[in-house]
């Protein structure tokens, strides 16, 4: 019987021969009615196969009424197979490479079986191809005797119709001479063109850093020089969901139609989140080439899912012809029918260790053999697409960076200038609302003073002892709240820009002296000595500014340095002139300021926390009036102390121009 279990035969064949009883398998599976199985190595090409699955090539038919297998191995040394990604047996062949295999042809259905069950367990459980390959592995049946007598008759026709020696025509006196290298010499001219596309695509990301223009100028450049019908780039890009439903994504190829699937698997849908995309740039050999721009994925790519592993490996797929590589996968080849796809080769686009794209090559109408030169061309020309994308999305981020930058410093200024005006208005209103107070308190103040200091004088009648302290304290306590309003007053109208100097001529000595005798009484009261010290040309004595307000910036500096000094201290008002400046040292021996609080010194309505803070009382507005006096003048007030020991106030104040009147 024909179909019995030990019928099968091998032998070691020529690769040649190999592939002609693999067509002559092929021819028989037409002739079978029932549905039929017919399956070479190609399918191989999109999945990582085992070391040993490398070298092997089979030709598969499996149906209800005729199963055959056709295994070879190549030997070693041999070329490997198809399947592998690598250059193919047939290749091979086409370059006249001398290769042989061992191969076998059985019919036995138990064998079938087995063969069917090992390469079952290469594709996911979840896969279509799977599945298939399970069901007919399940169908296989005893040869009908009709079919294995007709098989036998086309094997009797080809081997009849093989010539039995290599006839070798003998050279022509009139043929051209052919080149013995010339196989040699295409492959390094083919080879140098390869470089120089290359350097030209390097040249150009080096160049710019216009992403689509890089991407675009480089496919076109490949496409034609490849002869390609059609070379796409196709990206990556996470699906969204939306009310339970999402994209369908894709597994290696670019989709046409977009179609929503209820979410009913959560690693389904991570898988789709994280692999979906679309074709973002496109050449076409001619018009009459399907477009695929744009296209996005299709619910038959989502049931093999391990390749996106491979391909961020750096897996290269190279698919000769689809029918045969996606023979199992119905869905997949009606759709790579629809967009015009009969072989392709994908090169992974790899940034950062992150599967950004996929450089993809299209033959539309015919299969076809992608060799090794093609592959490693697409594998470097998708490297260089990945330097491209890494250095657009990097100035993309240092742009985005900078704006952002730009847009904080922008929004820090407009909050530091209109906190600045918010702060220069509230002061503003401070000094108005201090000046208004201040000018409504000093008409009663004046009528308070004036009547005590009346009644003192009063010739009528005697005033009692107690009559008398209760209106030396009224008048002392108005003459001191005249003079805090009025510090009040000067302070505001210089904050609010609205006290000019009056410029004169004047002697310092008379100032310094003037400021000294005024403070005598006072200092000999508090039992301290009060001294001058005139360290001036006599020549130089005459200096222009605002006698005025000098006296009181040197009034204000000797009564705070004699409240601060204690019983039997000294402090002394120097003077001298250096250059056209003169300069006013008040030195005292009193209780010193701690280095810490000397920023807080000249600081509106402050009172350093001192030993003595009870003792005397004060606004804290004499220094910080004398400050504001002093850069009227365009001058400058320093401070040095040491605690118990004193402090020295030194003020530089410069001449000033006088203003002419015209």
């Amino acid at each position: 019987m024909l179909s019995s279990p030990d019928l099968s035969f091998s032998r070691t064949l020529p690769i040649v021969v190999f592939n002609q009883l693999g067509e002559l398998l092929e021819q028989m599976a037409q002739t079978v009615e029932s549905a039929t199985l017919v399956l070479t190595e190609a399918v191989l090409a999109r999945i990582c196969i085992p070391v040993e699955w490398q070298r092997r090539r089979f030709t598969l038919v499996v149906s209800k009424q005729f199963s055959v297998v056709l295994l070879g191995n190549f030997e070693e040394g041999g070329q490997g197979s198809r399947g592998a990604g690598e250059q193919g047996s047939r290749g091979a062949e086409e370059q006249g490479i001398d290769s042989a295999l061992n191969a076998r042809v059985t019919f036995n259905l138990e064998a079938i079986a087995s063969f069917l069950h090992e390469l079952r367990d290469l594709f996911e459980c979840d896969s279509y191809t799977h599945q298939n390959l399970e069901r007919y592995r399940q169908i296989i049946g005893p040869n009908d005797a009709t079919l294995q007598s007709k098989f036998s008759l086309l094997l009797l026709e080809y081997l009849l119709t093989q010539p039995n020696q290599e006839i070798i025509a003998p050279p022509s006196p009139t043929a051209p001479a052919v080149y013995i290298c010339q196989p040699v010499e295409d492959a390094l001219k083919k080879q140098i063109s390869q470089e120089r596309l290359l350097n030209q695509v390097t040249t150009q990301i080096r160049k710019s850093l216009d992403l689509p223009v890089i991407m675009a100028t480089a496919i076109t450049q490949v496409r034609e020089f490849l002869e390609l019908d059609r070379l796409v780039i196709y990206k990556f890009e996470g699906s969204k969901v939306k009310t339970q439903k999402y994209q369908s994504s894709t597994d290696e190829d670019n989709g046409k139609r977009s179609t929503s699937i209820s979410v009913n698997n959560q690693s389904l849908l991570e898988d789709y989140q994280q692999h979906g995309g679309y074709i973002v740039y496109e050449a076409r050999a001619t018009d009459a080439i399907t477009c695929v721009l744009n296209y996005t994925e299709k619910n038959c790519f989502m049931r093999t899912s391990q390749c996106w592993e491979k391909y961020r490996q750096g897996f290269t797929l190279a698919v000769d012809d689809v029918e045969k590589t996606y023979a199992l996968e119905e869905c997949l080849l009606n759709f790579l029918r629809e967009s015009q796809v009969r072989a392709k080769l994908a090169a992974p686009i790899i940034l950062e260790d992150k599967l950004w794209g996929l450089l993809i090559a299209h033959q539309c109408n015919e299969p076809r053999q992608w060799i090794d030169s093609e592959k490693n061309l697409l594998i470097a020309i998708a490297e260089q697409l990945a330097i491209a994308v890494y250095q657009a999305e990097l100035m993309q981020t240092l742009t985005q960076e900078k704006q952002t930058l730009e847009q904080r410093v922008i929004e820090r200024t407009i909050g530091l200038r209109d906190a600045l005006l918010a702060a220069e208005a509230a002061n503003r209103l401070r000094s108005e609302f201090l000046a208004t107070i201040s000018h409504e308190l000093l008409t009663p103040l004046t009528y308070v003073i004036g009547m005590s200091s009346t009644l003192l004088r009063w010739p009528l009648g005697e005033l009692s002892q107690r009559q008398r302290d209760y209106l030396q304290t009224i008048h002392d306590s108005g003459e001191h709240l005249l003079e805090m309003i009025n510090d009040i007053l000067d302070l505001s109208q210089i904050e609010a820009g609205k006290t000019a100097l009056n410029i004169s001529e004047f002697s310092l000595v008379n100032v310094a002296e003037n400021a000294v005798e005024s403070l005598r009484k006072k200092a000999t009261s508090e039992q301290i000595n009060l001294n001058l010290d005139l360290q001036i040309d006599p020549r130089r004595d005459r200096f222009t500014a605002d006698a005025e307000r000098v006296a009181q910036i040197l009034s204000n500096l000797l009564t705070n340095a004699i409240k601060f000094t204690p019983e039997s201290g000294n402090v002394t008002l120097r003077l001298w002139v250096e250059d056209d400046t003169a300069i006013f040292q008040v030195e005292d021996t009193g209780i010193g300021i701690r280095e810490e609080q000397l920023p807080l010194l000249f600081e509106k309505f402050q009172q350093l926390d001192t030993p003595y803070r009870r003792r005397y009382e004060g606004t804290g507005l004499g220094l910080a009036l004398t400050k504001q006096l002093v850069k009227l003048h365009r001058g400058r007030i320093e401070v040095e102390s040491t605690i118990s020991i004193g402090s020295i106030f030194t003020v530089w104040i410069p001449t000033q121009a006088m203003r002419v009147l015209s």
